[in-house]
């Protein structure tokens, strides 16, 4: 797999429904990879093999975080994606539902690239997605991210 992928972090079963269906609509053609907690997001990024040895696995382009996961808080997968070389610069946008403004200050003071509420109206969050993919997907330079091909 190649690193245009997008990486989805939601727990609940039809926001995700949802973002895959507006992805779609909006021809971003990007696969996507969906973990559904907060420990699923660090395995990934972070986990090992049977023996115990890192298991690396491709970094995507973009990271969706939703924040309300269980397990491991989105604002704590964000604060250690940010503590490590190998992923403290990929693009992560925060993709929630919250309306807490103490969410949305951790989130940029924790990293967050970011920082999107769920729009209610299925036509608005279709908009936001295009815009969203648009932006970080096409316009978006991003810098060298050690160990990743250009």
């Amino acid at each position: 797999m190649d690193n245009s992928f997008i990486l989805l972090v939601e727990d609940n079963p039809d926001d995700e429904a949802l973002t895959l269906r507006a992805l779609k609509k909006n021809n971003i053609k990007n696969n996507v990879v969906v973990v559904r907690d907060g420990a699923e997001a660090v395995d990934y990024f972070f986990g090992t093999d049977t023996s115990g040895h890192p298991s690396p696995k491709p970094l995507p382009q973009l990271i969706l975080l939703d924040l309300k996961l269980p397990k491991i808080s989105g604002l704590e997968v964000l604060k250690r994606l940010r503590s490590e070389e190998s992923t403290k610069l990929l693009p992560v946008v925060i993709l929630t539902s919250s309306n807490e403004e103490q969410d949305l200050t951790s989130s940029y003071s924790l990293g967050a690239n970011s920082y999107i509420r769920k729009p209610v109206d299925f036509g608005d969050f279709m908009e936001a997605v295009r815009q969203l993919g648009l932006y970080w997907l096409i316009l978006n330079e991003r810098p060298p991210v050690p160990g990743r091909q250009k």
